[in-house]
């Protein structure tokens, strides 16, 4: 098999939660230089940028503290899925010829509270605000309620999934949430939007991290271990799908761009769901995780309460999902959410992630992310 064209070589994270004056920047920068000190290399190494962020109007001024160099560095912002955008993007240019080595960098510093906005931001009606629907928290509880309805699957295994993250995230030391809960306790905590309650959300936060990739054949010039970029695939919502922002459920229903992403990249990559050892998935809340565990392929729609009963989820499962403890355990910077994915998956194939690894010397790890106002990134990585 011939060498593939992209690799990752280094990976750095700025821990999540809450830092008080420091800036989104100044994250950022310290993600780049640990992600570059995992290459074994410096900032002048690097020929092309892609930095993400929500809240930064101008990421690209990250150059600021990491140096100027001149080279072109591109702002990105694609809602949830910033972080597996900026991936592909600089992974696109090495494939293309435009830089032998570039970097993927994705920060935010968001208030606190869920995201909201006037709804004409997004092309829509101002009864869609009115009536609540613009709040995150309340198009994910009417996705969810409709779900378990429609496949017969008990809010229990909300509980499952939000203890399971929450578990996993207590021995994550960058993780914002380090406390274990019950599932018990997290049935029991006060209703946000039915059927979820507040431990089955994530929260915005504040953090960072940053990928370091260059082409496959210069690989091991950086690293002993390098891990592959099999796939990176970004696609939309179709008309008909039921996704985040949509001001109604559509009669023709159509699958969910992290249907067609999951699909594509699987083609990419030249394998299917059973190959993959580690995921990690989009759980802005516990509902999310469930809902994609179907969607990307790895069950069918109702087969997860069984898989949760059997554990099929955790470290030590089948295919353990979000063994940082994902989105619940951390919280959501928006830029740099996806890059989280991309560091953890990286250090559970190299054999790095310590408390959290999983066993069987895992090759093929997988990451997806779902955001505004339908979109879906999904990553596969191998050694």
């Amino acid at each position: 098999m011939s060498t593939p064209d992209v690799a990752i070589v280094g990976v750095g994270l700025h821990p999540f939660g809450r830092h008080g004056d420091k800036l989104a920047l100044q994250m950022g920068a310290e993600a780049a230089q640990a992600a570059l000190a995992d290459a074994g290399t410096g900032w002048s190494r690097v020929r092309a940028a892609y930095v993400g962020s929500y809240e930064v109007s101008n990421p690209d001024a990250i150059v600021g503290l990491l140096g100027l160099t001149g080279i072109p560095v591109r702002g990105v912002f694609n809602g949830c899925a910033t972080g597996g955008t900026s991936l592909q993007m600089a992974a696109a240019a090495i494939r293309h010829g435009e830089a032998d080595v570039a970097m993927a960098i994705g920060m935010d510093k968001h208030p606190r509270g869920a995201f909201a906005a006037d709804p004409a931001v997004a092309g829509l009606p101002a009864w869609y605000g009115r009536t609540g629907l613009f709040l995150t928290t309340h198009f994910f509880g009417t996705k969810i309620g409709k779900y378990l309805h429609d496949h017969d699957v008990s809010v229990g295994s909300l509980a499952k999934i939000a203890a399971k993250n929450l578990r996993n995230g207590s021995i994550t030391p960058h993780a914002w949430r380090q406390k274990p809960l019950s599932e018990r306790e997290i049935l029991d905590a006060p209703v946000v939007n039915h059927p979820l309650t507040r431990y089955m959300y994530c929260g915005p936060d504040e953090g960072a991290a940053a990928v370091v990739l260059c082409r496959g054949d210069l690989a091991r010039e950086f690293t002993s271990a390098p891990v592959y970029v099999r796939a990176a695939e970004l696609r939309s919502r179709r008309f008909g799908a039921f996704e985040l922002q949509s001001p109604s459920l559509p009669l023709t229903s159509a699958p969910s761009p992290t249907v067609d992403a999951s699909r594509a990249a699987y083609e990419v990559a030249g394998i299917g769901p059973d190959d993959v050892r580690v995921a990690q998935l989009q759980d802005t809340d516990a509902g999310s995780e469930l809902i994609h565990l179907a969607e990307n392929g790895f069950c069918a729609d109702g087969e997860q309460e069984r898989w949760l009963a059997e554990g099929a989820t955790e470290i030590g499962g089948r295919l353990p999902v979000n063994t940082d403890g994902g989105l619940i355990a951390h919280g959501e910077p928006i830029g740099a959410s996806g890059l989280r994915q991309i560091y953890e998956i990286v250090l559970q194939l190299q054999g790095r992630a310590g408390a959290r690894q999983v066993g069987g010397d895992p090759r093929v790890g997988y990451t997806h992310l779902y955001g505004a106002p339908g979109a879906s990134a999904v990553t596969i990585l191998s050694r």
